[in-house]
């Protein structure tokens, strides 16, 4: 078991029976009473965030989390199968892990399997990826006007707002985290 002076940003710890990833924290010593820490933490399989404080007298297990860079390969209706590089073995797992990212996978694009003791426990996009529009408003010369966005849909089926000038046929970067339009990336 771990006390409270042992935690830093980015470490994953099991703290009532859930895994938890340390987004932020502070240590807060006021002119009176004892010191404490306020925390930001990420629930990995839930996602939810919770603001907490904490004395010194809690204690919670820290975690190893491991990440392996996987393989997309299909998806079918309950199921999202992965390929494990190492063995190129075809592993499914349950379509409810990419709730957030399965509109952005690509076939045989790279996908982020997160574990614990060889459980699964979340799967992550890298931040990144570089999808071609198959359908948008085609755009006029001269609508260079910043701040206007106009839906496009991209090769893995996602609309994602993108400016005016960007066409059909043209590969653009996408954030993962927000589903948002980077740049155009050229051919």
């Amino acid at each position: 078991m771990a006390n409270i002076s042992d935690i830093r940003k980015g470490m994953t710890i099991k703290w009532e029976n859930e895994y938890w990833n340390v987004v932020e924290f502070l240590h807060v010593k006021p002119g009176k009473g004892g010191a404490f820490m306020r925390l930001k933490l990420k629930n990995l399989k839930t996602e939810r965030a919770l603001d907490q404080t904490w004395r010194s007298n809690v204690e919670f297990e820290e975690v190893k989390l491991e990440k392996k860079e996987w393989t997309y390969s299909y998806s079918d209706t309950d199921f999202v199968h992965l390929m494990d590089p190492e063995n190129f073995e075809i592993i499914p797992f349950p379509a409810s892990y990419f709730k957030n990212i399965s509109d952005l996978m690509k076939e045989n694009g790279t996908v982020y399997v997160f574990s614990i003791d060889e459980e699964p426990i979340s799967i992550e996009l890298p931040a990144f990826v570089d999808l071609k529009i198959v359908r948008t408003e085609p755009g006029e010369k001269g609508n260079t006007v910043q701040n206007t966005n106009k839906p496009a849909e991209v090769e893995t089926g996602a609309t994602i707002q993108v400016p005016l000038f960007v066409n059909e046929g043209d590969v653009i970067k996408i954030d993962t985290r927000n589903h948002s339009y980077i740049e155009r990336v050229s051919k």
